[in-house]
């Protein structure tokens, strides 16, 4: 999947995490700010390339800023921007996409 534009998912609230996608420049480029980056930080990597790869995602500058968020919850965010970048809006796969 190719991430045509720039978009986000997500908030800055507490338990949540905000995701921005971009178009990529030929890699993954990850960026990630978390206040729990010393537990969780390995952890919160391993989700998203887990995730980014079950979407079909390789080009991308993807930047987290997490708030304490659940891996159920970064996932969704990542799937919601990548969504977003589609500018797909009907027939979503919500759930499909990631098991």
């Amino acid at each position: 999947m190719e991430i045509k534009r720039a978009a986000i998912a997500g908030t800055l609230e507490s338990s949540d995490c905000q995701v921005t996608v971009e178009p990529g420049e030929g890699k993954l480029d990850l960026v990630l700010e978390s206040a729990v980056i010393h537990q969780f930080g390995n952890q919160i990597r391993k989700v998203t390339m887990e995730t980014l790869k079950r979407l079909g995602v390789e080009d991308v500058k993807i930047t987290i800023i997490d708030k304490g968020a659940l891996d159920c919850t970064i996932k969704a965010r990542i799937e919601g921007a990548v969504y977003r970048s589609q500018e797909q809006t009907e027939h979503l796969p919500w759930g499909g996409a990631i098991r």
